[in-house]
């Protein structure tokens, strides 16, 4: 596992890519994520991580037409969240924005600015929430921490 905290990346970047949440999150924290989708992409992810748990993973899912959002605690993935969009709003071969703000219940996710969904937290200690993680088939322009 590498960390990294160089920001705006290189187009380079390794994936997986890690890098520190600075404090842990906090509500009214935000962190965005930019990149470009694979043309031939399947799937791709960003995590929260609180040492091997994940607080929140996102995961748009090309092969199901469909973004979904889980947890993992104690190497055990709670029950899946599938955004209720009506379009998948990542395209192979274009670029995104993620946007991801931590509130006091959940966090709200918007791609290139319009809402795509809450996920109501389900790991409550939110400053150790400290490590995002970004891998799957895309290509890392910037983030944000």
């Amino acid at each position: 596992m590498t960390f990294c905290s160089d920001q705006p990346l290189c187009l380079n970047s390794p994936i997986p890519y890690f890098t520190a949440i600075p404090g842990g999150l906090s509500p009214c924290k935000s962190i965005t994520v930019s990149g470009t989708v694979l043309p031939s992409a399947q799937r791709f992810y960003i995590n929260l991580r609180c040492g091997s748990d994940i607080a929140f993973h996102l995961n748009p899912r090309f092969d199901q037409n469909t973004v979904v959002c889980n947890t993992l605690i104690n190497s055990s993935w709670g029950p899946e969240q599938y955004s209720i969009s009506q379009a998948m709003p990542f395209s192979r071969g274009q670029g995104f924005s993620v946007w991801m703000t931590c509130e006091d219940t959940g966090f709200k996710v918007a791609v290139n600015g319009q809402h795509l969904l809450n996920y109501n937290h389900r790991l409550k200690d939110l400053p150790a929430i400290n490590v995002l993680e970004v891998g799957g088939d895309i290509q890392l322009t910037h983030l944000h921490t």
